[in-house]
């Protein structure tokens, strides 16, 4: 059996993926998941719902990029890269986010420590975390928040590690590999 994953066109796509496929440019992740109408859905379904938390699109996306850098995404983090840096949001913190070091804001830095330790500790991050995490400023809704942009991320993740995802041209110059020493704080 090949292990090659077919990058589906709006086309060729299974009929239950075609409504979840843009006209036009398709990411080669969409691409990909088009071959399960079900997961398909439901990522872009809970992408647009982690588009409305209680969380800043900043904060969002530390989130996102904490959990692109945990998972070894070779395809997720040059995408947030290129969302981050199309959105103008500060070159520190998507540099500090793409190499694992603390962010230089300390809020910020609190939200991608407890992103950290809910995904090392598969979610049994302790209460020490998530008090932490409310002294920094957060609230009960935002550690909600960050475990459905977890979910999000699983999926994708979780999917171009399998499927060996080909990198898109728009976030190509931000190609990514993890660094071997990443900061362990």
């Amino acid at each position: 059996m090949s292990n090659k994953f077919t990058y589906h066109t709006k086309q060729s796509a299974p009929e239950n993926s075609k409504a979840w496929l843009p006209n036009g440019f398709v990411p080669n992740l969409h691409a990909i998941m088009a071959e399960s109408p079900a997961l398909l859905e439901g990522y872009k379904r809970l992408w647009d719902l982690s588009l409305g938390s209680s969380l800043t699109p900043l904060e969002a996306q530390v989130v996102m990029m904490t959990a692109n850098f945990e998972n070894n995404c070779h395809y997720c983090v040059p995408w947030h890269t290129f969302i981050m840096k199309q959105a103008k949001m500060p070159d520190a913190v998507i540099d500090a986010l793409r190499s694992g070091e603390p962010l230089p804001d300390a809020k910020l830095d609190a939200l991608r420590t407890f992103t950290r330790s809910l995904i090392q500790s598969r979610g049994h991050a302790g209460d020490e975390a998530l008090v932490a995490f409310f002294e920094a400023g957060y609230t009960q809704r935002n550690a909600l928040d960050v475990v459905l942009g977890l979910a999000v991320k699983l999926m994708s993740n979780y999917t171009n590690a399998i499927t060996h995802t080909k990198l898109d041209d728009p976030p190509e110059q931000y190609g990514w590999t993890k660094p071997r020493t990443a900061a362990s704080s």
